[in-house]
């Protein structure tokens, strides 16, 4: 899953896009409303987190202004009364909560988020045999978990997404790298060949192919 933090306090961000990646989350950081909308220009989000105390504007107004079809918003903010809650909600956030959050209970309610009928994406990915639950991030061929990493989930899931498509390596990375990342020239490689290696090991070699200078395809699944 791919989150974008819209958090003005630079350390308390880290920490979270921190604490998030520790758990299977990609993250951006955006410390202004006016940065966010940059980011949202170019990259799709899974979920958005959101302060509401920004520097160059109102969380709430900015929430209000949202397209219909934005990715869900958890809005994570010192603002404690119920009315600010209720003001929040109301204004289009998807959940609510009040700093400072656990870590854990943070990535569950992204997790849970993604659950909802009606976000942007189908709860779970199908492709043959092979299922991926996006809010999980679990995978397995038939009856066999599969062991993933962070970004082996994340290449999986951008492959079986577009199953019958060659996925441009620029949308992989987009995809399982965060803007801040430092992406070494084999570094996409040595992922797609970890995934190789436990699509294998569940008794499904052969699903990942490259082509080269373009990009990787999912090949046929099995029923």
């Amino acid at each position: 899953m791919r989150v974008l933090i819209i958090e003005d306090n630079e350390r308390l961000s880290l920490l979270l896009a921190e604490g998030l990646a520790r758990r299977g989350f990609s993250c951006d950081a955006a410390g202004s409303l006016a940065e966010a909308d940059d980011f949202l220009a170019v990259t799709g989000y899974d979920a958005l987190v959101l302060d509401l105390g920004l520097p160059d504007g109102d969380g709430v107004d900015w929430l209000r202004a949202l397209t219909a079809d934005h990715a869900p918003v958890l809005v994570l903010t010192a603002r404690a009364s119920i009315g600010e809650r209720v003001t929040g909600l109301d204004a289009g956030a998807d959940d609510y909560m009040v700093k400072p959050a656990d870590p854990d209970e943070i990535a569950a309610r992204l997790r849970a988020l993604l659950r909802r009928p009606g976000t942007r994406d189908p709860a779970r990915i199908e492709v043959g045999a092979l299922h991926f639950d996006p809010a999980g991030r679990e995978a397995r061929f038939r009856d066999t978990p599969l062991r993933l990493g962070r970004r082996e989930a994340a290449l999986l899931e951008t492959l079986m997404r577009r199953p019958d498509a060659v996925v441009p390596r620029e949308t992989i990375e987009n995809a399982i790298y965060s803007w801040d990342e430092t992406v070494s020239a084999n570094a996409l490689e040595a992922v797609a060949s970890r995934l190789r290696r436990r699509l294998a090991e569940a008794g499904a070699g052969g699903l990942v192919h490259v082509v080269r200078g373009v990009g990787y395809y999912l090949g046929e699944v099995a029923e």
